[in-house]
């Protein structure tokens, strides 16, 4: 396991608009949190990116989406799980909304602050190429794309994705291929053997990235056999893929123009 915490590229800038979404993401969290249970799960199909719900788009039929409540214990031993059906109303404008409100949900505080380091320890450097408005382009553009990733992969799934990993996924993209050779100190952990040593980005990153892959085709598999996975892999490996594609673009278009040669006569 590989876990990066400091790269050896300086920032010229404050990376404002980093640190505003670190901390959006974090006051969202924080607020939610502090609402009953029942609330929270309210908001998360509300505000949550749900893939069947696009099809509502289309067909306008209610979807029924099952939400887990408890567990018991049946007198033969078997542990089952009970469910509520929740009947959720199309509704076009607030389903095109989650577009971008799901990316400032999350699960759990480990969801939560795994993004939200990537993002420190990655982002600064792409705001400072991109500036602030590219930066925000890029990183909204990519968990869109991301979500249509993972649309694309499940569209009739009732669970919400939510998370901002599509988004951060895009930024580790447009750093990889910016600064492939940057060095990045890394915690490596190999069963009892932790150290600390310096591996080029390419490799942190693109060993993150294989793992992402890794885990959307078994993810496949399991559904195939019938398990509702708890990760949306296919987005991490869509925002990765766009802010890889992307960026090359957005370096040449930010790289200034040499002026043509010229003849006085």
């Amino acid at each position: 396991m590989l876990f990066p915490f400091r790269d050896n590229i300086p920032s010229r800038r404050a990376p404002l608009a980093t640190l505003g979404l670190i901390a959006l993401n974090v006051v969202v969290f924080i607020s939610i949190l502090r609402l009953p249970e029942e609330k929270q799960e309210e908001l998360v199909l509300r505000l949550g990116f749900i893939p069947a719900r696009i099809g509502q788009l289309f067909h306008g039929r209610v979807l029924e989406v099952e939400l887990p409540r408890d567990r018991v214990i049946t007198p033969d031993g078997r542990v089952e799980l009970l469910v509520q059906q929740v009947r959720i109303l199309p509704a076009p404008r607030q389903t095109l909304a989650t577009v971008v409100t799901s990316m400032f949900l999350h699960g759990g505080w480990l969801h939560l602050l795994g993004n939200m380091w990537l993002l420190w320890i990655f982002g600064d450097n792409v705001e400072d190429r991109l500036g602030m408005v590219l930066y925000l382009l890029l990183y909204l553009g990519g968990g869109v794309v991301a979500l249509a990733c993972q649309w694309a992969v499940a569209p009739n799934s009732p669970i919400p994705v939510i998370g901002a990993s599509g988004a951060v996924a895009a930024i580790l993209g447009a750093y990889t291929v910016t600064w492939p050779f940057a060095r990045v100190q890394t915690l490596v952990f190999l069963l009892f053997f932790v150290t600390i040593i310096e591996l080029p980005a390419l490799l942190v990153l693109g060993f993150w990235f294989f793992g992402q892959l890794l885990a959307a085709t078994q993810s496949l598999t399991l559904r195939d056999l019938g398990y509702q996975g708890g990760v949306a892999f296919w987005a991490h490996v869509g925002g990765f893929l766009a802010g890889l594609l992307v960026m090359p673009a957005l370096n040449d278009m930010l790289r200034p123009r040499r002026l043509p040669l010229t003849r006085d006569f």
